[in-house]
């Protein structure tokens, strides 16, 4: 009895008295039920997914051709209480398909839901498709072909324990797809979404007058084009060319028309109204394609798109006041989350000093991230975009914010301070990339590393993981705070800020990837110019704590054979090469490392067939190389493991403290006679074995080898000279 109540027949339908349902992403279906009543709509009501409505043909067109939130507009044809396979089918074959479209038409069907004895749409989807064909073919001898791409007509199929109800889209494909998409970015924001993110912040009602409307980071231009059209008064169905009823029989070309007619006097209308639309975004290809949508949407008059950082975004000059309107990226990739604390804190930065009195509209990817702009949100809703969910937050800026002092005083100074006097010192040595705080103050616990490079400079910010008697919510209110004064104090732009946590180090952690960004720039280092890359990884590229060693290597490699063992990014190789050694090896059992260490020996002209590179497991290599009486020695030896490692193509684990005396040995059996062993390790706690140090010359260098930026923190690492006896 209740699949009977639920599932009662259609009466006859005709064009005054249409079962609709419109679809929806979720979250918008309030808004979408305010647009359908708006529309002239009867008997609206909200459901998971969409909207039911009735209507006549023409409200039935006009929600096709206005509507700013439906993804779909569907045509109930048809309701049954069926229980199984067979009686979906029996029932889909005994409609007249006939009245809709022709033997001749193209045809495509989908199917959503699980019902009948059906839990698999695309088997679904088939057995409604072979229902409708077999009558064509019973009764004409003919059927529809099916094609996915743009059919005559399309059918959906909705499946539920109770029965199914089968519907003709109205729309053909996705609403969303407006027709001024000529270009788009990586991840483009839906057309439906960035509608319902400008309705939630009343535009354009709210903003009318003066108002402006900013997006900071526009993408491909999505929020520019919507609200242009929104405050324009453009149908957002206007430019298309295609919907599922032109293919309908039950289609009324007369009313679709006049329809069109009336929205293109509309469109002419509402472009004397414009509001003023601006959009930035530092990437020139989003510029590009946000430029070619806008021209596309008949807006190159009316919006501007200009190529620049978030941390120069500003309003138009005669603006006083308006909506900043953005889709900040929120993806949740492995190394995303630092550059992102990073963004959403210079947005909010960026609000409170450059936009008061304003209005924002932020879609993020959490309510962690809306946190991170610092400011109150008056209301919060979810979204999805996708089946990604998001949270929009409505924020009200403060007309006082852009007086209220900057956070981190105490930082902005110490920062000051360290950098005037490393500035110096820099310029006097030569130095180019160097640690300018590490730590200073115990409430930033921080290393922050400056990298000049030839074409430009970067910002290295590492959080030290704080323990667990540390409250996190009050170390992520001062990393915030650090971040939003960071650039400033050390005179980079944010967006040249990478930010990582530094964990403590378990095995290989300062390997993994971080990010995909591939993104390396050039820097200087003495003689030697090498590739860093603040973004891909933990680590960079460079250990600035090695300069020294470095420098001693340039200088004492002539005429020399060197062996560069865990030879991470060939730094060192580099600068022993360029000092005139007169061949290097470097072993590491990273194909990435080496990679990179190639690159960085073909930047300096050094040629690879004196200055080798093989990968091996050093602890493995040792071990053999080692065994017996060795053919090949070097008179250089640099020695610098990890302090732990269980790197999966290792055969064993490494821990230094515990393996040191075998390595050391190990590697003193391949050094020449009157040849050094650089031995370094970053480990905390370190101490040699007494065993190396009554068995060869051994010399504690670890004060000359810490360079003056790294001052503050005397166990940054161990390092020592190693030679044989009566050397």
């Amino acid at each position: 009895m209740r699949a009977i109540l639920v599932f009662a027949r259609e009466k006859p339908m005709s064009t005054g008295n249409l079962t609709l349902f419109l679809t929806a992403a979720g979250g918008l279906e309030p808004l979408l039920a305010a647009e359908a009543t708006a529309l002239g709509l009867a008997g609206v009501t909200e459901a998971r997914g969409g909207v039911h409505a009735r209507a006549t043909l023409d409200q039935a067109y006009r929600a096709c051709l206005w509507s700013r939130f439906a993804s779909r507009v569907l045509l109930v044809l048809d309701r049954a209480p069926v229980d199984t396979q067979d009686e979906l089918y029996a029932w889909l074959r005994g409609l007249p398909w006939e009245d809709h479209f022709g033997a001749g038409a193209t045809l495509a069907v989908d199917c959503n839901g699980s019902g009948a004895g059906i839990d698999n749409t695309q088997y679904g989807a088939r057995r409604v498709k072979d229902a409708v064909v077999d009558r064509f073919r019973e009764r004409f001898g003919t059927r529809p072909s099916v094609s996915t791409q743009r059919p005559d007509v399309r059918l959906n199929c909705h499946l539920t324990g109770l029965g199914a109800e089968i519907r003709l889209d109205l729309s053909g494909e996705p609403l969303h797809r407006r027709g001024y998409r000529r270009r788009q970015g990586g991840a483009p924001l839906k057309e439906t979404l960035a509608a319902a993110m400008l309705a939630r912040a009343g535009w354009p009602e709210a903003f009318e007058g003066p108002g402006a409307l900013v997006d900071p980071m526009c993408g491909s231009g999505t929020l520019l084009v919507e609200a242009g059209w929104m405050a324009g008064d453009h149908a957002p169905g206007l430019l298309r060319d295609y919907f599922g009823f032109l293919g309908w029989r039950g289609h009324d070309a007369a009313i679709w028309d006049g329809l069109r007619a009336e929205a293109a006097e509309r469109r002419a209308a509402g472009a004397k109204r414009l509001s003023k639309l601006v959009g930035f975004d530092q990437d020139g290809d989003a510029v590009a394609a946000a430029q070619a949508n806008v021209e596309a949407a008949g807006l190159s008059g009316a919006v501007h798109i200009e190529r620049r950082p978030l941390s120069r975004a500003e309003p138009p000059a005669s603006a006083t006041g308006g909506l900043v309107a953005t889709n900040p990226p929120y993806g949740e990739r492995l190394g995303d989350s630092g550059q992102l604390r990073i963004l959403y804190g210079q947005l909010g930065h960026r609000l409170r000093r450059h936009f008061p009195g304003w209005r924002a509209v932020v879609l993020a990817g959490s309510d962690d991230q809306l946190g991170e702009i610092g400011l109150r949100a008056d209301r919060r809703y979810t979204l999805y975009n996708g089946a990604l969910r998001c949270r929009l937050g409505l924020f009200s800026i403060n007309p006082d914010a852009d007086r209220a002092p900057l956070p981190a005083r105490d930082l902005t100074n110490r920062l000051g301070k360290n950098l005037k006097h490393l500035r110096r010192w820099a310029r006097r040595e030569d130095v180019c990339c160097f640690r300018v705080y590490d730590a200073d103050l115990p409430e930033y616990a921080l290393a922050i590393d400056l990298y000049e490079g030839e074409e430009e400079t970067g910002l290295h910010v590492q959080e030290y993981e704080a323990p667990r008697s540390v409250d996190a919510g009050k170390a992520a209110r001062r990393l915030h705070d650090a971040l939003l004064v960071i650039p400033d104090a050390l005179g980079v732009a944010p967006e040249a800020m990478r930010l990582k946590t530094r964990h403590r180090q378990t095995g290989g952690r300062q390997y993994q990837r971080q990010g995909e960004t591939g993104r390396a720039f050039i820097v200087r280092e003495g003689d030697a110019r090498l590739w860093v890359n603040l973004d891909d990884y933990l680590d960079t590229g460079l250990f600035l704590d090695h300069r020294p060693i470095r420098r001693w290597l340039h200088d004492n490699a002539d005429g020399m054979s060197v062996l560069n063992l865990f030879g991470y990014t060939g730094a060192a190789t580099v600068q022993a090469a360029l000092g005139g050694a007169r061949s290097t090896l470097t072993v590491d059992l990273s194909k990435r490392y080496l990679d990179w260490a190639e690159r960085n020996l073909r930047l300096n002209r050094i040629p690879l067939q004196q200055h080798r590179l093989e990968r091996a497991d050093c602890l493995k290599w040792l071990a053999e190389q080692s065994r017996g009486r060795p053919a090949n020695r070097f008179d250089l030896i640099f020695l610098d493991p990890p302090t732990f490692s269980t790197s999966k193509g290792m055969t064993g684990t490494l821990d230094t403290q515990r393996d040191h005396p075998t390595l050391i040995r190990q590697a003193m059996a391949l050094l020449a006679p009157g040849g050094t062993l650089i031995f370094s390790t970053n480990a905390r706690r370190f101490r040699l074995d007494e065993a190396i140090s009554d068995a060869f010359r051994v010399e504690d260098v670890t004060a000359w080898s810490i360079p003056e930026d790294f001052r503050r923190n005397q166990r940054i690492h161990r390092c020592f000279m190693v030679t044989h006896p009566g050397a």
